[in-house]
């Protein structure tokens, strides 16, 4: 496991840092470096740590959203308003439409298989958008209209959605029907989630204005408590809805909300962390990739992500109608919430799993979006954000 490790770090920085200085996205050269070291290619991946790849990628996804909570002043997100409110669900929703509009065509596969597909494909990536949006918000750019702070909050709920969408249409194709409720739990989790988040970052802030300890300490018991609020979604499911990445990223912005100090100084705390973690997890999400279902999809694959991404440029295009943003701002919100990984990385194989007859395109699908539009979404917002937006 050692050495996997040292090879992670060692090749995904050493790739990473060639990509930037060939001004592309570090993630690209990350997950090159997990397709090589990966399964599939070299096998230079111990077992034991492909074992645990998917809770090492969740606890990198932790990571980066509290880090994204603790920056986030939720008065800037209440400046956008519904615009906020549509990005959680109306761009997956019509990339969703896309997908059953596209694939049945040109992959031959019933709506059903297509729907399945659209809801593993519709889901952006935290990790992608999130360091992203902190860049912007970091240097500047869009703040003046809330545009990074809105992506932000959106890209983490849209992911409940979108999996909440993804396990009905699962139950569907295996014979059982979509219930109303199921449907109802989405604004549960939503809630649940953001209260339970509230509650304990205020009181996470409470105490620690009672007692003083270093900002280390803070960032060890902070990062317990986020592993604790996810794990509670593992207990809590199919009992009772409950979404632990938004309580993460609500507890950072209660931290942030009450104590600002606090925050800023553990946010530059888990900056450092994220440095680390965030070449694990792309490496990870590179190892998940077979290159074999890429190559053999064809070009009809790539098309059908293709168009479906269209359609979701035009549900964020909608979401900012009847807005102060410029045409150029629009322009950018619709390229910055597009970025694929994560998500396809954790539930792209379901379908194969549960022996589903749609499973393998299913998965050489979600691979393709990883390859294409994770790399090319990050691209895009690096090449385009000082041209888009303004400075404030």
């Amino acid at each position: 496991m050692l050495t996997s490790l040292a090879l992670s770090f060692l090749v995904g920085m050493s790739l990473g840092w060639i990509f930037t200085k060939l001004r592309l996205p570090s993630l690209l050269g990350m997950i090159i470096t997990g397709i090589l070291l990966g399964p599939y290619v070299l096998n230079l991946l111990d077992s034991s740590i492909l074992g645990i790849s998917a809770n090492l990628r969740q606890m990198a996804l932790i990571i980066i959203l509290t880090r994204a909570g603790l920056s986030l002043d939720i008065n800037d997100l209440k400046k956008v308003g519904r615009p906020a409110v549509l990005m959680c669900f109306v761009p997956a929703c019509f990339e969703i439409i896309g997908m059953i509009i596209i694939a049945p065509r040109l992959l031959n596969i019933s709506v059903l298989d297509a729907t399945i597909m659209g809801s593993v494909i519709a889901a952006v990536s935290p990790a992608v958008i999130v360091p992203k949006m902190l860049k912007l918000m970091e240097e500047g750019y869009g703040v003046n209209h809330s545009i990074p702070q809105m992506i932000l909050a959106g890209a983490s709920v849209d992911d409940v959605f979108v999996i909440v969408m993804f396990t009905s249409f699962m139950g569907l194709a295996q014979g059982g029907n979509i219930s109303p409720i199921t449907f109802v739990q989405i604004p549960v989790s939503i809630v649940t989630g953001i209260l339970a988040g509230i509650i304990i970052g205020i009181l996470f802030s409470a105490f620690y204005q009672r007692v003083h300890v270093r900002d280390s300490v803070k960032v060890v018991v902070f990062l317990s408590i986020s592993f604790l609020l996810v794990a509670i979604e593992s207990v809590l499911n199919g009992i009772f809805p409950f979404s632990g990445l938004l309580a993460v990223m609500s507890c950072g912005i209660a931290v942030q909300r009450k104590r600002p100090e606090i925050a800023k100084r553990l946010a530059v705390k888990y900056s450092k962390l994220w440095v680390a973690a965030e070449v694990m997890l792309f490496v990870l999400v590179g190892a998940t990739v077979d290159i074999k279902y890429a190559v053999s999809a064809g070009f009809a694959a790539v098309l059908v992500i293709l168009g479906a991404l269209v359609f979701r440029m035009l549900g964020v295009f909608i979401c900012m109608l009847k807005t102060n943003l410029s045409n150029k701002e629009r322009l950018f919100c619709m390229i910055a919430y597009s970025p694929k990984a994560t998500v396809q990385a954790a539930i792209g194989s379901i379908p194969l799993t549960m022996g589903l007859s749609c499973g393998q395109i299913v998965l050489t699908v979600a691979v393709l979006a990883i390859l294409i539009i994770a790399p090319l979404g990050a691209f895009s917002i690096d090449m385009t954000y000082r041209h888009l937006l303004t400075r404030k």
